[in-house]
């Protein structure tokens, strides 16, 4: 291909990272405002940090020997030789900024963050190259009483979105660090019976990470797998007493959860609480929020012991999932209400400053103003056009009157001619009860 026609190729997004539309993005506030609002009301304070980061941080935090690092994180060398990395999660980043600025200084945090992360998947419906995540965590705090509140803040959420019949909460625990080591050479020693049985991947991961094995999605190896020893058999005093209190406040508070012995998570920082919610609407059984404790993260990165606990949710996965179970309230959609039109050039200068006077009188009215001129019966089908219930009408008669038209878009009533000044108690009255 030539140079010229190099430059008239078309470029595209790269594979796997998604423009988000104009009528997707009010999906999306919808689910992030409902998120922003049940985190003020339980206390927790947003963070933001970069999407770029040190490499080493991932590989210290996450595990060297995890598919995150050897297939799929998005690493690169800048100009001064640095090796960087886009943020493949958001837990190392968080710890990383609340240590760098001495948040964790004998005080206790609960921090949430929302943004872009990175890995080089095989991108599928709900899982994308770029994909955003919402994620809470919570610092200083060691006892059950913050592993049951992330899961209630969770549950809330999912009952205020619609969502908490469609949704099964998984639970484990993965005991302290001793504990695993112990039940890692019992599994290692299980696995070693049944090596016939163990696909190519697993094989790779008995000398590195044979916890992951558990976790393997592989038909043929499930009945292996089910046989396997159970790492809460092989659990710590510290660490049963610590999953039984939250278990029984789970239990006071009505939430139903299964027990899932091969949850593992795929991070190697995890110990104790680990859970899933994991939903089967949209097709396969799917993880749409997922966490637990990590309290040697902190000390692992180079600060001081720290128990640390926390989850993350896709938003492309939940997104998703409110639109096929069609649990996206009407105003939420991003429609608008009302289309200012003036009827011809003369009266473009007054719709103009009536429309910002409506929206300063009525601060959650959806608006918007007819610009680029056009014929009268143009005009009329643009504001069809824009999906709004209504259309107000300027002309220079009503100029000279005072008054404005409204003329409904959506139902067959007769058009009403109204003096301005009574615009504000009409709109009310006509968009009262829609949810703003």
């Amino acid at each position: 291909m030539s140079k010229s026609e190099t430059s008239k190729k078309k470029i595209q997004a790269i594979r796997g990272m998604n423009d988000l539309l104009p009528g997707q993005s009010p999906l999306w506030q919808y689910f992030e405002g409902q998120v922003q609002a049940l985190m003020m009301r339980y206390g927790y304070d947003e963070i933001r940090t970069p999407i770029v980061e040190q490499t080493a941080l991932f590989k210290r935090s996450i595990g060297e020997v995890t598919d995150i690092v050897e297939k799929e994180m998005y690493t690169f060398d800048d100009r001064n030789g640095d090796s960087l990395t886009l943020r493949p999660e958001g837990t190392a980043s968080c710890v990383r900024a609340a240590m760098e600025h001495g948040l964790l200084h004998n005080q206790t945090q609960r921090l949430w963050y929302q943004g872009p992360m990175f890995r080089h998947e095989r991108p599928q419906k709900g899982r994308y190259r770029q994909f955003h995540q919402v994620g809470v965590e919570a610092f200083g705090l060691e006892g059950p009483d913050i592993d049951a509140e992330m899961i209630l803040l969770s549950a809330r959420l999912w009952r205020e979105l619609g969502l908490m019949e469609h949704v099964t909460l998984e639970l484990n625990s993965l005991g302290s660090s001793e504990a695993r080591a112990a039940y890692r050479d019992t599994l290692v020693a299980y696995f070693e019976q049944h090596l016939d049985l163990l696909d190519e991947d697993s094989r790779r991961r008995l000398g590195s990470n044979p916890l992951r094995i558990l976790d393997s999605k592989n038909p043929e190896m499930a009945a292996m797998l089910a046989d396997a020893p159970k790492l809460m058999d092989h659990l710590d005093d510290a660490s049963r007493e610590h999953f039984e209190a939250l278990c029984a406040m789970l239990d006071a508070a009505g939430i139903d959860y299964v027990l899932n012995p091969r949850l593992v998570r795929g991070l190697d920082y995890y110990g104790r609480t680990v859970f899933e919610w994991t939903t089967t609407a949209l097709g396969s059984q799917g993880t749409v929020c997922a966490g637990g404790r990590y309290d040697g993260l902190v000390e692992q990165l180079g600060g001081k012991p720290t128990p640390a606990v926390g989850f993350a949710m896709g938003i492309e996965r939940l997104v998703l999932l409110l639109e096929t179970l069609e649990l996206v309230p009407d105003a939420a959609r991003g429609e608008l209400d009302l289309y200012v039109l003036p009827m011809d050039d003369a009266t473009t200068g007054a719709a103009l400053l009536l429309a910002e006077r409506l929206r300063g009188e009525l601060p959650g009215l959806r608006a918007q103003l007819h610009c680029g001129g056009g014929s009268f019966k143009s005009r009329i089908r643009k504001a069809d056009r824009s999906g709004a219930r209504l259309a107000l009408l300027l002309g220079e008669d009503e100029l000279a009157e005072g008054t404005a038209t409204l003329k409904f878009l959506r139902e067959e009533r007769e058009q009403q001619s109204l003096p301005q000044s009574e615009l504000k108690a009409a709109l009310t009255s006509l968009l009262a009860g829609e949810t703003r």
